[in-house]
């Protein structure tokens, strides 16, 4: 009987993380296509105009997810060898707040975290080449991570210094949108970054001087980063060459 049992936790052990076998990679795949119907049908709740009809058809659909998700979760906490290390690793945490909010009705929607889901993927396929793509990256980061902190230290200089100058040369003309630093700061941020929504903006000479200038600064923050970041991958590219030259 004890065998039976054994034999039995491990054969579902073998289902749900031996994604070589032709079961696991089954079972692993139908999760997968489970996710992506259940984030197609959050999506398609946000449509307006959809009948009584449809949205019941929507909820029996999460209802079936919730519950074939729940039952994924259940089993993965039985066949883990370490409960606790699943429960409170990154993917176990993913797959609890995937299903919660439906059982508590706390009216918090977390759907959107059963994306995170999909990169068991990396796993599922042997991406081992998109494994090391991670590795690169994060290998470059820790190159440039000194001067990405100098920056980033200088960048939110310069974010505050042009929320005090727009606020300085556009308060007296615009105090409705430029109430105060903290208010002028949001111009800044949209500034600087170059992404500019336009619900700020300013109509003095002087402003507009300002922003030409802040402008160009808000290039070089783009630039910058970008720069530091392809270079470290070029040169962590570099290394990989040769090692394997050798």
């Amino acid at each position: 009987m004890l065998n039976l049992k054994m034999l039995s936790k491990q054969s579902l052990y073998t289902l749900v993380h031996d994604s070589d076998s032709t079961k696991g990679r089954l079972f692993a795949l139908s999760i997968q296509l489970l996710i992506i119907l259940s984030l197609i049908s959050f999506s398609i709740e946000t449509l307006p105009d959809l009948s009584a009809l449809q949205r019941s058809y929507l909820h029996y659909i999460e209802i079936a997810v919730v519950i074939l998700f729940s039952v994924e979760y259940l089993l993965r906490i039985y066949v883990a060898k370490n409960r606790l290390a699943y429960i409170f690793s990154f993917y176990g945490t993913i797959d609890l707040l995937a299903i919660l909010p439906f059982y508590i009705a706390s009216g918090l929607d977390l759907r959107t975290v059963r994306l995170f889901r999909l990169l068991r993927l990396l796993q599922i396929f042997k991406l081992f080449k998109y494994s090391k793509a991670l590795q690169r990256f994060q290998r470059a980061f820790n190159l440039v991570k000194e001067e990405m902190f100098v920056f980033g230290v200088i960048a939110m200089i310069m974010l505050y210094l042009s929320a005090v100058g727009i606020y300085y040369f556009e308060n007296a003309v615009q105090p409705e949108l430029f109430q105060s630093i903290f208010h002028s700061l949001w111009w800044a941020l949209t500034t600087l970054t170059t992404v500019g929504y336009g619900d700020m903006f300013p109509i003095t000479v002087g402003g507009k001087i300002f922003t030409f200038f802040v402008l160009l600064v808000g290039l070089g923050i783009v630039a910058v980063p970008t720069g530091l970041i392809a270079t470290a991958l070029s040169q962590t590219r570099t290394e990989e060459d040769k090692k394997v030259e050798k």
